[in-house]
């Protein structure tokens, strides 16, 4: 079987080629041993803080993010007002899509897609790539209150994923407001809004087993170009955070009902540096079919992100120029 041309030009990704019988791991996913993760570097003493946010209006739990935000740029929430059923549902609908024929699947690949808000994939940007990663992802661009945008959506996910942003809004707005305030961000206005949720995605990733973990990635290491990132994983785990120093890994184990969420590039540009924007990367699974589910809010197309002026008023050296954030995508993708 032909690899490129089964994956890529009949659009079944690697799901298909998984399905079809894989025994071996294909030379396009194999990293050079010195990037090949070293699963000793992962620090086991250090865990990342859980955070209980029932009561947003509580100066500790304010206290607790923004500390999390600053010194670790990645937390949990939990009893953060999605309920364990919409959460479970929407892992559902993952496999859901994923567990389609192949027929079925490939009307969303890229480039062909039926759909012009959502499209397959797989990898990261494979043209570009030297090693692929150990992914699928079926993409989503949400666009609050247009119901016409998802009128072509996969109708085995489709309710699901609506419903579940519709939810994830609220947290995503508390979120901001929370990390905004300690910057001295009184209130958040409609043009404050689009630089920093203007764009909402969410990714339905399926990293299938593996049949050799250990010379591959599920995700490479990468900070997020995003404003912020949530995150619901699944049971199965595989997300390592960089350490704080600078040289080990975190896991970020699984907990029932809880989000992940981590600080993007733009904020830790608009906070001058204040928030930090952390290395990330996921381990394939030998035996078993893991699924994540992130949404990347981030500034609208025509947005200029910079150093917030209300951070730099009392003088504060400028870490970074303001730009475009359509040309910092352009640097963060190539």
């Amino acid at each position: 079987m032909d690899f490129t041309d089964f994956v890529f030009i009949k659009g079944n990704g690697l799901k298909g080629f998984v399905d079809a019988g894989l025994e071996t791991l294909p030379q396009q996913y194999i990293q050079p041993p010195e990037q090949r993760f070293d699963l000793s570097q992962v620090i086991t003493e250090e865990s990342l803080p859980l955070i209980d946010v029932s009561n947003w209006d509580d100066p500790e739990v304010a206290k607790s993010i923004c500390e999390a935000a600053s010194k670790w740029g990645f937390f949990q929430i939990i009893n953060h007002g999605i309920t364990m059923e919409a959460l479970e549902s929407m892992k559902s609908a993952v496999h859901g899509f994923f567990g389609l024929p192949n027929d079925e699947r490939r009307k969303y690949w890229k480039g062909q897609s039926i759909s012009d808000t959502a499209y397959l994939k797989t990898s990261f940007i494979p043209e570009k790539e030297k090693v692929l990663e150990w992914k699928d992802t079926l993409c989503f661009r949400f666009i609050p209150g247009d119901d016409e945008s998802s009128s072509l959506w996969p109708p085995v996910c489709k309710d699901q994923v609506l419903d579940y942003m519709k939810r994830a809004e609220t947290i995503i707005k508390r979120l901001l407001e929370v990390l905004l305030k300690s910057l001295n961000v009184k209130e958040i206005d409609k043009p404050t809004e689009y630089v920093l949720m203007g764009s909402l995605l969410i990714n339905l990733n399926y990293y299938p087993h593996c049949p050799n973990p250990e010379l591959t990635a599920g995700l490479g290491p990468h900070a997020d170009g995003s404003t912020i990132t949530i995150l619901l994983q699944d049971d199965i785990g595989g997300l390592d955070v960089r350490g704080t120093d600078g040289e080990g890994w975190i896991h970020v184990p699984p907990v029932e009902g809880a989000l992940v969420v981590n600080v993007g590039d733009v904020l830790q540009i608009m906070s001058n540096d204040r928030y930090k924007s952390i290395e990330h990367r996921v381990v394939a699974n030998r035996s078993k079919n893991r699924v994540s589910i992130p949404i990347f809010v981030s500034p609208g197309a025509e947005a200029l992100i910079g150093p917030l002026p209300e951070v730099v008023a009392s003088g504060e050296q400028l870490v970074y120029k303001q730009v475009a954030y359509k040309d910092y995508l352009n640097g963060f993708f190539s």
